[in-house]
């Protein structure tokens, strides 16, 4: 962690960056070249409805054209393509549709908002295409799989590809800005530190089609978000967002975890709460919990204690810093939205200026790779260390057999 650092809060450097960039026309691998009113071409890979919701903000923005479109399930290509006015022959369906529509040749970027189960294979094939990649969190379900994306993200910044991780609160200002205020120093040493993600029941419409019998693959596949071979269970697919804080605020992954929970629920294999305790370099200890059961108060919050002061850290209300150097910082208003848009916005400019580092991506390895070594404690209910979670490489893999190729 981090110790109190020589600048103080008066001398601290707040920089800041802008540049104004007119619409530009790519070849994909390549600094686009200036063409008045011409936009990226955007595939997307997964509709249902959140890639339908986050397409709708990729056509407010204003640089993008939709020009295909890729989903297993047949009705949700027919509905999204009226809905952005895509052709039938630019419709791909089945398991293989992602690599039907980077196939196609009509598409400079694509937007993967499928199960996580599919995000790495369909991110690597984006690369090997030369298209750039907006990847929807997690990255992963599993450590083969957070390997295969950061692998693919260091060969698409070889390549002059654009790859982004869409985090909605690493966009935010006053969260940036309190972050920032931590690796000064200006908490002080950090002592402990505790995230949650509490809410009530999740995927309640998927449950319907796991409660028939029997259940068919199509039936699971509809209901990933259930299914933890398809969605990295809650804790994963979820409870990231708050892990993900964790692990920025504190700028390192956990040395080891321990840790509980189950399901209360009577459908699905995907547990509805965890409780994990993991210990951090420099003896930090993160407490974490986290519940989708029951009702009452929500919230997706990190906070991190420090010996002048404390980070608090709130999806649903505000961010601020309490001790020797307080920091007002400010209340969220529409996150959830405002982040993927701002972040649609940022993926736009990479593009067009040919910004290919692509700094998104290992902080949502590191934290993608926490969430699972807390998973895997949890699971086991013992201690488990940061390197053999890795050296386990422990995969996961969904019955997809009775699925359309």
């Amino acid at each position: 962690m981090h110790t109190p650092h020589a600048l103080n809060r008066r001398q601290f450097l707040r920089n800041a960056s802008g540049s104004a960039v007119s619409l530009a026309v790519i070849k994909p691998g390549s600094v686009w070249s200036s063409q008045a009113n011409s936009r990226i071409r955007l595939g997307l890979i997964g509709c249902g409805s959140r890639g339908v919701w986050i397409a709708d903000l990729f056509q407010e923005h204003g640089g993008y054209e939709i020009t295909a479109l890729a989903d297993y399930f047949p009705e949700r290509t027919l509905a999204a393509g009226e809905k952005f006015s895509i052709p039938a022959h630019r419709r791909f369906t089945g398991l293989s549709a992602f690599q039907k529509l980077l196939d196609s040749g009509t598409v400079d970027a694509v937007a993967i908002e499928s199960p996580p189960y599919f995000h790495p294979l369909q991110a690597q094939a984006a690369v090997e295409a030369g298209v750039h990649v907006f990847l929807a969190k997690p990255i992963a379900v599993d450590v083969p799989g957070c390997n295969t994306v950061a692998e693919s993200a260091e060969k698409a910044t070889q390549r002059n590809l654009v790859f982004l991780v869409d985090f909605q609160t690493r966009t935010d200002p006053f969260y940036r800005e309190a972050v920032k205020r931590v690796h000064y120093g200006e908490i002080g040493q950090v002592v402990c530190a505790e995230a949650a993600y509490h809410d009530g029941p999740t995927w309640y419409k998927q449950s319907e089609y796991l409660k028939k019998q029997p259940v068919s693959a199509e039936d699971r596949l509809r209901a990933w978000g259930l299914d933890r071979l398809l969605s990295g269970d809650v804790i994963t697919e979820q409870n990231i967002h708050a892990l993900d804080v964790a692990t920025w605020a504190l700028d390192a992954h956990p040395l080891h975890a321990v840790g509980s929970g189950g399901q209360y629920r009577k459908y699905g294999t995907c547990w509805d709460h965890f409780s994990v305790l993991y210990q951090f370099p420099d003896g930090v200890d993160l407490t974490f919990h986290s519940k989708q059961l029951g009702q009452g108060h929500a919230d997706i919050l990190c906070r991190i204690y420090g010996s002048e002061g404390t980070l608090h850290t709130d999806y649903f209300g505000s961010v601020s810093i309490r001790g020797n150097l307080p920091y007002k910082g400010g209340e969220m208003v529409n996150l959830y939205r405002r982040g993927a848009a701002t972040n649609i916005a940022d993926f736009h400019q990479a593009v067009l200026t040919g910004r290919c580092a692509n700094t998104t991506v290992a902080p949502s390895v590191r934290s993608n790779l926490t969430t699972i070594l807390g998973r895997m404690a949890a699971y086991r209910q013992t201690k488990v260390a940061w390197e053999e979670m890795l050296s386990s490489a422990e995969k996961f893999e969904p019955d997809l057999s009775g699925l359309n190729p």
